[in-house]
């Protein structure tokens, strides 16, 4: 297999999954009771920090990428199922979580090791 397929799934998922959250807690559903700034440091941030390593194909910023993908996939599952308001964002948040978990660990498995 061509690992160059999995590493453009695993930053589709990255990217939208940035693109979604950002979204999410400034236009789409606003939380009320939070602050914008707050809502957005809490979920943005964990992705920020494999970004670099991630676009430039290092492996250990792929395989954190992989772990910090399962906290927004039990995230969005939890959504999904206890708010009726925000299960599509929500189930789109697990979907998008799961392409880069499926796509970073795919790109590990077919890609060569690093020297």
């Amino acid at each position: 297999m061509n690992a160059q397929y999995f590493y453009i799934a695993a930053l589709i998922g990255f990217f939208g999954l940035f693109a979604l959250l950002m979204l999410w807690h400034t236009v789409l559903a606003p939380s009320g009771q939070l602050p914008v700034a707050l809502m957005l440091l809490l979920s943005v941030t964990p992705l920020l920090l494999p970004m670099r390593g991630l676009l430039n194909r290092h492996r250990k910023s792929c395989t954190w990428a992989a772990y910090i993908s399962l906290f927004y996939f039990i995230h969005g599952t939890m959504e999904a199922y206890s708010n009726a308001d925000e299960r599509l964002y929500a189930s789109l948040e697990a979907l998008l979580s799961f392409m880069l978990f499926l796509g970073t660990t795919l790109y590990l498995r077919f890609s060569p090791p690093a020297p």
